[in-house]
């Protein structure tokens, strides 16, 4: 039997063990010999002592990412490594949350929620969409491919790094060209999600094509939609406003700044035989021409793309959520019901629900908050790592 290959050893500059899944640069001594970025390494504490593996990078702010911190053997083979922690959040979904009974298209790793730090991988019908946040996950994407298809023999499996991932992970040119090449191969396919038909291109647009999280936000609004106007703002691919129809609104107005997005939701109204109004508008604008032309809502749902890329941008992306929500509390008629979210990490739930708040006041609006929201099951997230439930919501009511 051939030896276990030696991994390469990063060292700790303490005995200090934080939980969480992420060791920053801070903690983390310079390595005594050249470890390529994105490298499997063991991992000591600067008494020498194994603690476990990570994932390491000298061009990240994240340093290490945890894999593992059990025994040296674990990561002898990475492969089969890989295969029992995709297996294990793959019957997450499959047999305990029952996805497929009502869906193809949901998070099967969901990266530090599933004990993978940097790597999602989404089921979109055929297709596993494979994002990569962490330049090692990239580097064993081969063995994350091989070890997906035991799961899901017939599936297509696309990889895709986002633009964010690309700057901050250090990505070279070569693997920039790489990461680019490898989605370029794709077609589209029909997803389906409570009895709602998505037509999308796996890896394409935003994050690995759909948005997954909001399956549930998404059944839920239109439950509420029967007899009322309902505006989906920020609406991509149409999810709310689709619901809104099929649910019974006597009027549904869906708009997005994104030509490319509202083809799509087009296609999905189409697809459906369901009636939405679409219109190729900026959320800010077109609610002060409804507000100032008396077009009130008795639903609506507010649901902007990532408006704080970092804690350095989270006091201009604050100023945003509370225009946009002063501006759909003020289109709402007496009694009628937001559904308002931030997918900003940067933002925790205390954090939006004060925006949310505060923008009552601004719009001279009583509010009472109903329920906070969140992703849907296929999302989890560990105790330790509280960012990984990025996505928070609320439904409030206004009088």
């Amino acid at each position: 039997m051939c030896p276990a290959p030696t991994l390469p050893a990063v060292e700790l500059a303490d005995d200090r063990l934080d939980r969480g899944p992420w060791v920053y640069g801070r903690r983390v001594r310079a390595p005594r010999q050249d470890i390529a970025p994105g490298s499997l390494v063991e991992v000591l504490d600067a008494s020498d002592r194994f603690v476990g593996h990570a994932l390491y990078n000298p061009h990240s702010d994240i340093r290490l990412r945890w894999l593992s911190r059990g025994r040296r053997t674990d990561l002898d083979k990475p492969e089969r490594f890989l295969l029992a922690r995709l297996k294990a959040a793959d019957d997450l979904r499959r047999k305990a949350l029952r996805l497929p009974e009502f869906t193809d298209a949901y998070r099967i790793c969901h990266g530090e929620g599933d004990d993978l730090p940097g790597l999602v991988v989404d089921r979109l019908g055929p297709f596993l969409v494979c994002e990569h946040h962490a330049l090692g996950f990239w580097n064993l994407r081969a063995e994350v491919e091989r070890a997906l298809l035991q799961l899901y023999p017939s599936a297509e499996v696309v990889h895709r790094v986002p633009n964010s991932a690309l700057g901050s992970e250090g990505f070279s040119d070569a693997e920039r060209a790489a990461a680019e090449a490898a989605g370029e191969l794709t077609r589209e396919v029909e997803i389906t999600e409570h009895g709602i038909v998505y037509p999308l291109l796996p890896g394409k647009g935003h994050k690995t094509g759909f948005f997954c999280d909001q399956r549930e936000n998404r059944r839920h609004f239109g439950s509420m939609a029967r007899g009322r106007r309902v505006y989906d703002l920020c609406c991509n691919t149409g999810g709310f406003g689709l619901h809104a129809a099929r649910g019974g609104a006597r009027y549904v107005l869906s708009l997005d700044l994104d030509e490319v997005v509202l083809e799509r939701a087009h296609g999905a109204a189409a697809r459906n035989k369901l009636e939405v109004d679409f219109a190729h508008a900026d959320a800010f604008h077109a609610l002060r021409g409804l507000i100032d032309a008396g077009k009130r809502a008795e639903l609506v749902v507010l649901d902007p793309p990532k408006l704080a890329m970092g804690k350095a941008r989270l006091e201009d992306a604050l100023k945003k959520y509370h225009d946009l929500n002063a501006l759909a509390l003020s289109v709402l008629e007496p009694g009628g019901l937001l559904m308002t979210f931030s997918c900003s990490g940067a933002l925790d739930t205390s954090g939006f629900l004060g925006a949310v708040f505060s923008s009552a006041r601004r719009a001279g609006r009583d509010i009472r908050l109903l329920e906070v929201l969140g992703p849907g099951p296929d999302h989890p997230q560990r105790p330790d790592h509280p960012r990984s439930r990025y996505l928070k919501g609320a439904l409030v009511a206004a009088d």
